[in-house]
Formats: structure tokens, sequence, C-alpha cells
């Protein structure tokens, strides 16, 4: 296996290569050898001769190796070579420094309890000194302005020294808390300035923090701003009041900018977790007996309701990954869902439905934003809706309404293709089915008393619009394509049986709603048993003409058609009197007949070689 970015080698040219190699080996050992005796030749031929008068016996001839010309050798066959397979490169192990040992952590600390301490401080100051009478009011406002101005001044000197933004970082952070306070401190301890226009001098405050953290680049001083405000102002307020929540909205309202075009995630939560937290303690603590108190609660929990949607959508506008803007859209409308209880059932009905407008609003005007924002739009206005719908209407108009709106959904996600609509509708007809099933159970059907006592015309309405809610779920399921056709058998097989308990419970209910009396209830049981032999005959024939559904259609219809058959003889024979039972019988008799001579005039075309011109299929292909 190669490595990536390693070309491939061929491990046949590697094997001929190293054949050549071999070949010119030997080729050369054949050169060598014929210059040794090239070499051992010419050094005979120089050496002198002997002296005449001393006649030396002639020496033999040395034997000298013969000239033998290299002979081509095939190259030797190499095994093909394995394939290249790198090892495996083990990563250096990284040893990973305990996290107060990293750069600048100790300081990071030091700086935050530092920063918490000295807030805390400032809050005796302003609190516990009134209490035990200490210095004066002004004194104590005075001092605790100028020592949070002084803070800052020093901040900003520090800053600007080499190794200096923590600590400057801190300090300025410290002040600014500080002094927003201390104006909570004014409006709420000593009450020398009106909570609105307290508030008005607290958003100059924070908004002067945020444009200090903006330019220094810095989201730790915008949260410790933020935070050490939100966390400490209860205590002067004591405890969760509806100042407190103004004051913390000021806090949400005046840290947004500093989001715009930077990716600063925490301090969207540090902005707005503090007021809805609030929100919902005041809201479950408050009672129906505080009439004033709770339109204050309504009004706050939507105006931090709007501000959380209208923010997250410019947020997102410019940043479509900014997941946690999509979670302030839901989190900033939990208090508008929870209101409700503090009033009675028409005024929760209109909160639940005003939010559930400006979220579905949102969602059909904001088309550029990502799909997970749309989502959220689109589950908080289904909640929203939903909490209308169940709180609005009573138990037994509760079923129609529900599967009203899931129509309602269905078509219009059918018809924009739109697969979040879609889903809103799908919730709403689960829902819807459920409440029918509640309404209108099987053990109320079986009987009579319960048939007169609890089926009426909003029963009929309910059960005609179930039958059409789930035909739209499950076709436009396949306009959407989130149905394959091998998938949409079963579906349509479910929403057969559904629909067909509908078509009962509507039947029924119809005559007990027409006369009030017995005999309406067994023309109802009459008429669905005819429809239910009607539906195994209409199954059947619809096998016979669809070759992709023939299987199907058999099982369902000789599943009804046993299912009918039975009803007639176990229920029916007992239930039914007079007039009643002879058209039941008389009826699904016919039907069966039907049915049995459509099967028979089909095998007998079969048997004949012969088939229909609609090209359906014989009546033992179906079988088989």
């Amino acid at each position: 296996m190669s490595t990536p970015g390693i070309p491939s080698v061929d491990p046949r040219l590697v094997a001929q290569l190293s054949g050549d190699f071999s070949a010119l080996g030997q080729q050369m050992r054949h050169v060598g050898e014929n210059l040794a005796v090239l070499q051992a030749q010419l050094a005979a031929g120089a050496r002198p001769a002997p002296p005449a008068p001393q006649p030396a016996p002639q020496p033999q001839p040395v034997p000298q190796p013969m000239y033998r010309p290299p002979v081509p050798q095939a190259p030797p066959v190499t095994p093909p070579a394995a394939p290249y397979r790198p090892t495996p490169i083990t990563p250096p192990r990284v040893v990973r420094e305990p996290w107060w040992q990293r750069d600048g952590m100790i300081s990071r600390v030091l700086a935050v309890a530092g920063v918490a301490v000295t807030l805390i401080g400032v809050v005796m100051l302003l609190v516990l000194a009134a209490q035990a009478g200490f210095f004066g009011p002004e004194l104590r406002v005075v001092a605790g302005g100028l020592f949070s101005a002084g803070l800052v001044v020093t901040g900003a000197r520090v800053f600007g020294r080499p190794g200096g933004r923590v600590g400057g970082i801190a300090l300025a952070a410290t002040g600014i808390a500080g002094a927003y306070l201390d104006v909570v401190a004014v409006a709420v301890v000593y009450h020398w300035l009106l909570p609105v226009l307290a508030m008005v001098v607290a958003l100059g405050i924070a908004g002067a923090g945020v444009a200090l953290a903006v330019r220094w680049g810095s989201q730790p001083l915008a949260l410790l701003v933020v935070i050490g405000a939100a966390v400490l102002a209860p205590v002067l307020t004591d405890g969760i009041t509806l100042t407190l929540i103004g004051f913390l909205f000021v806090i949400q309202v005046a840290s947004f900018p500093a989001q715009l075009g930077r990716d600063w995630l925490y301090l969207a939560i540090a902005r707005t977790c503090p007021v809805v937290i609030a929100l919902v303690v005041a809201i479950a603590s408050a009672g129906l007996d505080g009439r004033p108190e709770r339109f204050w609660l309504l009004a706050s929990a939507a105006l931090v309701a709007l501000f959380g949607l209208g923010s997250s959508i410019i947020l997102l506008r410019s940043n479509s990954r900014d997941v946690t803007a999509t979670a302030m859209i839901v989190t900033t409308a939990v208090p508008t869902l929870v209101i409700g209880h503090l009033f009675d059932r028409l005024g929760s009905t209109l909160i639940a439905l005003a939010l559930a407008a400006a979220m579905f609003a949102a969602f059909a005007v904001a088309r550029s934003l990502p799909n997970h924002a749309r989502i959220a739009l689109a589950g908080v206005g289904t909640l929203a809706l939903l909490e209308a719908c169940l709180v609005g209407s009573s138990e037994d108009l509760a079923p129609l309404v529900l599967l009203g709106v899931a129509a309602l959904f269905l078509t219009v996600g059918g018809q924009a293709e739109s697969r979040i609509a879609y889903a809103v509708g799908a919730v709403f007809t689960v829902v819807g089915g459920l409440a029918f099933a509640i309404t209108a159970p099987p053990f109320v059907l079986v009987d009579e008393n319960r048939a007169l006592d609890a089926l009426g015309v909003t029963t009929v309405l309910s059960s005609l619009v179930l039958a059409g809610t789930v035909f739209l779920f499950v076709w436009y399921a396949h306009t959407l394509k989130l149905l394959s056709a091998a998938d949409a058998q079963p579906w349509w097989v479910l929403a057969g049986l559904v629909i067909l308990y509908a078509v009962t419970t509507a039947t029924v209910s119809a005559g007990t709603a027409l006369t009030g009396t017995s005999a309406g209830f067994i023309a109802g049981h009459c008429a669905a048993t005819i429809a239910w032999m009607a539906a195994a005959t209409a199954a059947l024939v619809f096998g016979l003409g669809r070759r992709d559904y023939a299987h199907t259609a058999l099982g369902v219809g000789l599943g009804l058609t046993a299912a009918a058959l039975a009803k007639l003889f176990l229920f029916d024979l007992a239930t039914l009197d007079g007039l009643f039972r002879v058209l039941a019988f008389l009826v699904v008799g016919l039907l069966l007949l039907l049915a049995g001579t459509r099967y028979a005039r089909e095998f007998a075309e079969r048997e004949a070689g012969r088939e229909t011109p609609n090209g359906s299929v014989s009546a033992g292909s179906a079988e088989r």
C-alpha cells in the first residue's frame, strides 16, 4: 500500500531492472577474466631471454586460461517485489503540562479571584456599611464611584505596559462592574434615582465597558464585567425583582454590539442567561393575585424574547455557523412559553399564539438563515402553537384543532417543498392522533351507553379530518422523497388502518349524534361493517390491477375480509337486530361474491395465457 503523496512503484519494472543488473555483472566478470589473460600474455612477452652458454632446461609451458567468449545468460527470475509498506510512525508522546504550570494560567486565576473579592468588597461597602451605619450614604456612593474610576484608570495604565494585559483587564473589569453596581445601589438601596433613569445610566456604563473590551480585543474583559454585575446585582436588589430584571436586560442590550463581527460565543451566553433565569424564577414564584406584577413580567418576557430573536438573526446573517446565536433564540423564548399559567385560558392562548406568530413569521421572512436557525424557529413556534391549541380548546375539540393545524402544515410543506414545515405538520399529526385516541378509544365504540355519552358531531368531524391528515402525511412523504418506493407500502398499510378506524368512529358517531338512541348506534356499526368489507374488496381489486402492490394488497384485503367477517359474526350478530342485521349480511355477502368473481375471472384469463388490457396480474401470480 503506497503512502499518500508518493506514487506507486511497479514491481514488474523493479524485477526487470534487477535481472538486467545481474546479467551486466556476469558480463563484467567475463571482461575481467579476459583482461587477466591479456595481462599475463604481455608480461610473458616482456620477460628477458636466458644467456646462451648456459642453456637452461626448457620450462614447461604454463597453461594459460583460455579465452572464453561471454555467453549471454537469461536474467534470473526474481519474485515480484512486495508492495511498499511504510513503517508506521509513532507520534511522540506529548506530555501535557498541568494547568497551573501553563503560561499565564496562575496570573489569570489570581486576576479572576481578585475581581470577585474586590467586587464583593464594593457590595459590602454599599450595603453592609449602610446597615451598620458606617459613613454616610453620600460618602459611600462617592467612595464607590471614585474607587471604581481609579481601578479603570489604573487598569488602562497597566494594560499598556509589558506583561500587563492580564492585570489591566482585571483592574478595568473590576472598576466597570463596581460602577454598575454603584448605580444599582443608588436606585434600589438609597432611592436617589428612579429605576428607569438608573437603568439609562447603567446602560451607559455597561456600554463603555463593552467598548473598552472591543478596543482591547478582550472577550474576558466583557465577560468579567457582565458576570460580575449580573451575579452581585441580586444582593443589592434583595432577590429577584422587576428592577433586577430591568438591570439584567440592560446588560443583555449593552453587551450585544461587542458581538458584531466577532466570534465571542461566551459573551452571548453570559449576557443572555442571567435575565432568562431571573425571569423564570420570578414567573415561578409569582401568583395570580399579583395582577399588575404579572403584566410587567409579561412585558419583560416579551422584550427579552424579541431582542433575543432580533439580535440572533443579525448575528446569524454575518456568521451562519454561529450555533450559539441559534441556541439563544430558544433560550430567550422560554419565559414567554412558561408565563401562561399566570393568566386565564384566553390570555394564555393569546400569548402562545403571539409567540408562535412571531417565530413562524421570522421563519417565513428570514429565508437566508442557516438550517439550524430555521429549525429552532420552527421548533419554538411549534411548541407555542401546541400550547395554544391544548390550552385554548376543550378536551373533545382538541383533536379537531390539532389535526386541522397538522393538515395545514403538511399541505404547506408539500406544496412549498419545505421539509421543516412538513416536520411541524408531522408533530401535530402525532399529537392530534393521540388526542383522538383518548377522546374516542376502541372500548367506547363497542359500548352503547358510553358511545351515546362521548361521541357526537365533533367526533365525526375529527374522524374525517384524521382520515384526510393521515393520507396527506404519507402522500407528501412521497412528494418530499422522505419515503422510497420500497418503504412506502408498509406506511400505506398503516395509514389505511388508521383511516379505517377513523371511518368506523365517524359512522358510529354519526349514528349516535343524529338519533341519540340505540338505533343510531346499531346503524353506525352496520355501516362500519359494510365499510370494512368495501375496503377489503377495494384492496383485492387494486392488487389485481397493480403488479408492484399485488402481494401487499392481497394480504391487506384478506386480512380485512377476515376482520369484517369476525365482526359480522361475533359482534354484529349479537348487537344488530332487525333490518340492520339483514342489511349487513346481504351487503357483506354481495361484496364477497364480487371479489370472488373478479379473482375467478382473472385466474381463468391466466390459465388461458392471456392478460387483461390494462396489464393486470393474474390471481395465481398475486397469490404467489
